[in-house]
């Protein structure tokens, strides 16, 4: 377990160049077209788009691993993610592909919008290059209480975006 966690860890910094620079209109429209944010008025956009950060991955690289502490939400503005999770099997342990995000898909951490702690519980890695907006929870949640309109929206969008992910799960259980 130690030795997977510190393989990881290498596995980040092998493959992960940090604070790549976008432009901040170019986050702004890669959050306004991301289905978490969609629709928000575009001051909105723009005061989530000063919350984020810009980091780059190679393909294999790890954006986190399953069992690490969360904190923060990812929006894909470029490639392609795995969301996978690790199952005890009784007899032996199996991978299963939940998902697979691209261009404007979002992932990550939402108990940090409900000020929770959270342990992930998927390993997500990058199955194409990847540029990926990194927003913080703790923050976006400050912004979403002194905004009840965009708290609203966002966590309207959040119920949506759950409800396809846990379909997501139910169908992935289904072809084990």
């Amino acid at each position: 377990m130690i030795i997977d966690r510190l393989l990881g860890i290498v596995d980040i910094l092998d493959f992960h160049e940090r604070n790549f620079k976008m432009k901040p209109a170019e986050i702004q429209k890669v959050l306004a077209g991301c289905e978490l944010f969609k629709g928000l008025d575009p001051s909105e956009v723009k005061n989530i788009a000063k919350m984020c950060r810009v980091n780059t991955f190679k393909t294999g690289a790890l954006v986190y691993q399953q069992g690490d502490f969360g904190e923060n939400i990812y929006i894909i503005a470029k490639g392609q993610v795995v969301l996978e999770r690790t199952v005890d099997m009784e007899s032996r342990e199996g991978r299963v592909i939940i998902a697979t995000l691209g261009k404007g898909r979002v992932f990550g951490c939402w108990s940090t919008l409900l000020d929770e702690p959270h342990i992930m519980m998927l390993r997500t890695f990058c199955q194409t290059p990847a540029t990926i907006l990194v927003l913080n929870g703790a923050q976006l949640r400050e912004g979403m209480i002194s905004d009840a309109r965009l708290g609203f929206n966002v966590m309207e969008k959040l119920c949506f975006l759950l409800r396809e992910r846990i379909q997501s799960a139910y169908g992935a259980m289904e072809r084990m």
